[in-house]
């Protein structure tokens, strides 16, 4: 145990000083070449790799909740039970949509998506069996959910 304390500040004293010297060379860099440091630095710095980035996170996260809604879970069961007549990546569009609206809209987003299917189903009336609270309920949940998933996402990133 001994030689574990020693030499584990030893290994962070090494690294520090690395990350130490790559940042005043990231300095220097900056100080003698201007904006056109990031060219040191960044491959294709010009190209189009944001907007490729961007696609690939949203693909990412919209894959995610592709994964949740045709999995066992129980929220993930009764949205598909709710919205059959419709195809998993169709719900999953949707959804990722009207979560990344407003957190004062989601709610009656997500209750216009339920509600409007229903209706399509019922000839323009909610089923009995489904009342308002267990519609509030559900997209409760349901945000959550979705929330949960955007947090395990992002946290891959960081």
């Amino acid at each position: 145990m001994g030689k574990q304390r020693s030499v584990e500040p030893q290994e962070r004293l090494e690294t520090f000083l690395e990350h130490l010297a790559a940042a005043r060379d990231l300095q220097r860099n900056w100080m003698t070449y201007g904006l056109d440091y990031v060219d040191r630095y960044v491959e294709d710095v010009d190209g189009d790799w944001w907007e490729k980035w961007e696609e690939e996170e949203q693909q990412s996260f919209l894959d995610s909740v592709i994964d949740f809604l045709k999995s066992d879970d129980s929220i993930a069961l009764i949205v598909r039970q709710q919205l059959a007549n419709k195809p998993i990546p169709e719900i999953a569009e949707k959804l990722e949509k009207y979560f990344s609206f407003p957190e004062a809209e989601r709610m009656f987003a997500f209750r216009n998506f339920l509600t409007n299917s229903f209706i399509e189903e019922n000839n323009g009336h909610t089923p009995n069996n489904f009342t308002e609270l267990e519609l509030c309920e559900l997209i409760t949940k349901l945000l959550n959910k979705l929330q949960e998933i955007s947090l395990k996402y992002q946290s891959q990133f960081l």
